[in-house]
């Protein structure tokens, strides 16, 4: 059984991102027509165009700021008339900062993770679930974390934003869910990317000792779950948070 997304059109946020540019690539490979969007590294979102129309698929790179309601509708009305409304939306993008103790965080650092966590998949559903709704069919994802359930130090403002993401997914997935649209996350461990491959993985023993299957993930594991949830085969999932962290965290009933 393979994960057939031939005809289909997907968008991902952050997908010059370490991780998004597997993701991206993966929905490509797996038949999609994909919308490579970017914030600033434009040389990696026109690359991956061409890596993805290298497949036969078509591919547009499309800049936006996810934070902002102007830009993200700019960017749909971009992206629908050079491809059609997406019925997969990937939303992977999230702001970068310096982890410190909740005394010591910078306020600002919880706002902008508030911005690119919960407002970002806000104004994302906003410019293209209605599109959705309208075709009867779509599949809405977001990359969550697994230090949503973790709660360790220095994480907070983090957490707090991915948390906040957690409680707008659950919602939209009992809202939208009678138009045949499912909602869902894939929550990744501390994953292995192009960053780390190019330099040197180093050992993480402190941290693999905690993951029941004793190791670190790569971002194409990421990427398959996401590519999962994005296809038929999860036609009867929806609203799920879904860790893919070798069993670092196991939510429970």
């Amino acid at each position: 059984m393979d994960i057939n997304l031939s005809g289909k059109t997907a968008i991902v946020t952050g997908a010059t991102g370490q991780l998004g540019r597997t993701i991206a690539r993966t929905l490509a490979q797996c038949g999609a027509d994909v919308a490579v969007h970017y914030l600033n590294n434009r040389a990696m979102a026109v690359q991956l165009t061409e890596e993805i129309t290298g497949m036969g698929r078509k591919a547009l790179a499309v800049q936006a700021d996810v934070a902002c309601k102007d830009s993200v509708d700019a960017m749909a009305e971009a992206v629908i008339s050079a491809l059609g409304a997406p019925q997969i939306v990937i939303n992977c993008a999230v702001s970068q900062y310096q982890w410190t103790s909740v005394l010591e965080q910078d306020p600002q650092d919880y706002q902008d993770q508030f911005d690119t966590c919960v407002m970002h998949n806000v104004l994302m559903a906003k410019a293209f679930i209605p599109h959705m709704i309208k075709a009867q069919y779509g599949r809405f994802v977001g990359v969550n974390t697994e230090c949503a359930m973790q709660c360790l130090p220095n994480q907070s403002a983090y957490v707090a934003g991915k948390r906040g993401m957690d409680g707008i997914y659950r919602i939209l997935a009992r809202e939208v869910g009678m138009h045949g649209i499912t909602v869902n996350q894939v929550a990744p461990g501390w994953t292995i990317s192009d960053r780390e491959r190019k330099s040197g993985v180093k050992p993480s023993p402190d941290y693999t000792a905690r993951v029941a299957l004793n190791r670190r993930g790569t971002d194409q594991e990421i990427a398959n779950a996401v590519a999962f949830l994005a296809s038929d085969l999860a036609a009867f999932i929806t609203g799920v948070y879904l860790p893919v962290c070798g069993g670092y965290v196991m939510p429970a009933i």
